[in-house]
């Protein structure tokens, strides 16, 4: 649970520098247009993609739902930031991506919600046939 909420509290930090109650600011989409350029994706599509993803899957880790894939999905923004955008800050990327990893391979433990729909999944029985 602390790793969830660790990785989830920079990525919703970030977010919160990208919007401005419910709209993304102009000056996020400025910095992906002049600053980040992403390759493939247009600029304004970033900007969205980026912003939404930060906030959902941090949403997610802290409650623990879904936790494997929102840890996936941020571990592929944590690739693009490293590779294409900040390459000089590998020590924050690899601190957050260790973490990520953890969720990812070892699941997010018992204080989830993943953990009590599978429980609960687990200790239903099978209908009769």
């Amino acid at each position: 649970m602390v790793a969830r909420l660790a990785v989830a509290n920079v990525f919703w930090r970030s977010a919160q520098t990208k919007v401005d109650g419910l709209h993304i600011k102009d000056t996020t989409f400025f910095l992906f247009r002049e600053e980040y350029k992403v390759p493939v994706l247009p600029p304004d599509a970033a900007a969205y993609l980026a912003t939404y993803q930060e906030l959902a899957f941090s949403v997610m880790l802290v409650i623990g739902l879904a936790s494997r894939l929102s840890a996936l999905g941020l571990m592929l923004m944590v690739a693009v930031i490293q590779i294409f955008v900040y390459p000089e800050g590998w020590p924050d990327h690899l601190l957050w991506f260790a973490l990520l990893l953890l969720i990812f391979a070892r699941g997010p433990g018992a204080i989830s919600l993943d953990h009590l729909i599978w429980s609960r999944a687990r200790s239903t029985p099978a209908p009769a046939r």
